[in-house]
């Protein structure tokens, strides 16, 4: 019973530090995901784009996310999949610049 108990917790403790070590491997995309978050809310607050526009961009930046999740699935990010998220990265880089530089309709 103690070794069934003492097993399982062995278990969930590697599982935890398996992932957490496989977030850890994505530094620059942690960053830049963090750095677009508050551009979003900055621009926002500065009445660059609109709440609609950073409802999109939130939105984007969600399935972005969803897809490193899944891409960490398997404890690791290969070239492709890195490839792939980056690619995301600017184009969500570029939308939010397009919207600060759209004329706000009021």
């Amino acid at each position: 019973m103690k070794i069934t108990i003492f097993g399982g917790l062995l278990v969930a403790a590697l599982a935890i530090a398996s992932a957490a070590d496989a977030q850890s491997r994505t530094p620059v995309i942690n960053r830049t995901h963090h750095r677009q978050e508050r551009r979003i809310t900055r621009d926002v607050r500065r009445g660059r784009i609109t709440r609609m526009q950073a409802y999109h961009l939130r939105r984007d930046e969600a399935r972005m996310n969803r897809g490193r999740r899944l891409a960490l699935a398997d404890g690791r990010m290969d070239r492709p999949e890195r490839r792939h998220l980056r690619r995301e990265e600017r184009r969500i880089h570029h939308a939010i610049r397009r919207d600060e530089r759209v004329d706000r309709v009021s």
